[in-house]
C-alpha cells in the first residue's frame, strides 16, 4: 500500500508540475503577444507621425541665419536651449483660393525650457517695415506673398533682432480641420458678438468646434479693439489648441490629428526636432504670456499701414531677447 500511494503522491506531483508548466506557458505566451502587440502599437505611432513629418517638412532655404546663431548654434536635443518659432496663417485656401496667399495671422513664438515659459507675441498683418530681400519697405504680411516662407521670417528676424529658429505655416481651412482633430477647445471669449451663425457670450467659457474656432478668430469689425482684438482672440486659439495637443486625450485620437496637420501645415521643423521638444519642453507650455506689438494706422499713398514707434519695437525686443536668452 505504500508503494502505490508513493506512485499516486508521485503522479500527482507531475501532474501538478505539469499544470503549473502549461499555466506559464500560457501566461508568458501571453506576455509576449501583449508585448508584441504594444511594441506593433508603439511602432506604428512612431512609423505614422515620421511620415506626417516627412509630408509637413519644408526647409527655409534661403533664410539668412542670425549671428547669434552663428556664435552658438541651437541644440534642442539636450532641452536647455530657448528658441522661437513663426507661427503663419495663411489665406492660402480661405474661400477657394489656391495662390501663394499672404500671412494675414503672424505670432512670434518663443519657448524657454529653463524658465518653463512659452510667450506669444502678435504682429500687426499692416506692420510698416522693410521687407528683407526687397528694397522696399511694406506691409509685414506681403513678406510671405513676395517670397515665402524664408522672406517672411528673414523680415521677422530684422524686425526685432532676434533669430527665427523655426516657422510653422497653417492655412486658414486647416486650423478648423485641427481643432475638430483634438476634439475642440475651451476658450472663454472677452466680449459678445456673433459671426458665422455662431454665437459667443463674454466671461463664458465654451467649447468650440474647428468652424466656431475659426469664425471667433476672424471676427473684425465689431471687436471695439479692431483688429487688435482679433489678434488678441486668435492668440487665444493658438495657446488653447497647443495645450489641447498635449493632452493624452489628444494622443489617443493620434490619427486624425496627424492627418489634419500633414494636409494643412508645413514646417522646417525634423521629426528629431518635433520628438525632442515633446519630450524635453511641454513643461514650458504651462504658462503662456501674450504679448502685442502695438502701433497707429495711417494712409500712405492711399494705403493702409500700421505704424509702429521705434521704443514700441524696442520693448517687444527686449522682452524676446530675454525669453531666448540672448
Amino acid at each position: 500500500m505504500d508503494d502505490q500511494s508513493n506512485r499516486t503522491q508521485r503522479n500527482s506531483s507531475k501532474k501538478k508540475k505539469s499544470a503549473t508548466k502549461i499555466f506559464l506557458s500560457i501566461l508568458l505566451g501571453l506576455l509576449v503577444l501583449i508585448t508584441g502587440v504594444g511594441g506593433y502599437v508603439v511602432w506604428r505611432v512612431y512609423d505614422d507621425v515620421k511620415q506626417t513629418t516627412e509630408v509637413m517638412y519644408e526647409p527655409a532655404e534661403e533664410q539668412e541665419p542670425h549671428e547669434s546663431r552663428l556664435k552658438k548654434p541651437l541644440v534642442v536635443d539636450e532641452g536647455e536651449d530657448p528658441f522661437s518659432v513663426l507661427i503663419m496663417g495663411v489665406d492660402t485656401g480661405d474661400l477657394g483660393r489656391e495662390y501663394t496667399g499672404r500671412s494675414d495671422t503672424m505670432m512670434l513664438v518663443t519657448v524657454n525650457p529653463n524658465t518653463e515659459k512659452t510667450s506669444i507675441v502678435s504682429i500687426p498683418r499692416d506692420t510698416y517695415t522693410e521687407i528683407i530681400g526687397k528694397d522696399f519697405k511694406d506691409k509685414i504680411n506681403h513678406a510671405y506673398a513676395f517670397g515665402g516662407t524664408s522672406m517672411a521670417m528673414n523680415t521677422v528676424q530684422n524686425l526685432f533682432d532676434i533669430p527665427v529658429d523655426y516657422y510653422l505655416s497653417v492655412n486658414m481651412e486647416g486650423m478648423q480641420t485641427i481643432v475638430d482633430a483634438i476634439g475642440g477647445i475651451r476658450i472663454t471669449p472677452p466680449l459678445s458678438f456673433e459671426h458665422s451663425g455662431n454665437s459667443f457670450v463674454a466671461g463664458e467659457e465654451t467649447h468650440m468646434t474647428g468652424a466656431q474656432a475659426l469664425s471667433y478668430s476672424r471676427m473684425r469689425y465689431e471687436d471695439p479693439e479692431g483688429d487688435y482684438g482679433r489678434q488678441y482672440r486668435q492668440r487665444q486659439v493658438i495657446e488653447a489648441t497647443m495645450k489641447q495637443i498635449a493632452t493624452l486625450d489628444s494622443v489617443r485620437n493620434y490619427s486624425s490629428v496627424l492627418e489634419s496637420m500633414s494636409s494643412s501645415m508645413k514646417t522646417n521643423m525634423s521629426f528629431d526636432d518635433m520628438v525632442d521638444m515633446f519630450n524635453k519642453y511641454r513643461g514650458a507650455v504651462n504658462e503662456v504670456e501674450q504679448i502685442q506689438l502695438s502701433g497707429s494706422g495711417t494712409m500712405i499713398d492711399g494705403i493702409y499701414y500700421e505704424i509702429i514707434p521705434d521704443e514700441e519695437i524696442a520693448r517687444v525686443q527686449e522682452h524676446l531677447k530675454d525669453e531666448l536668452e540672448l
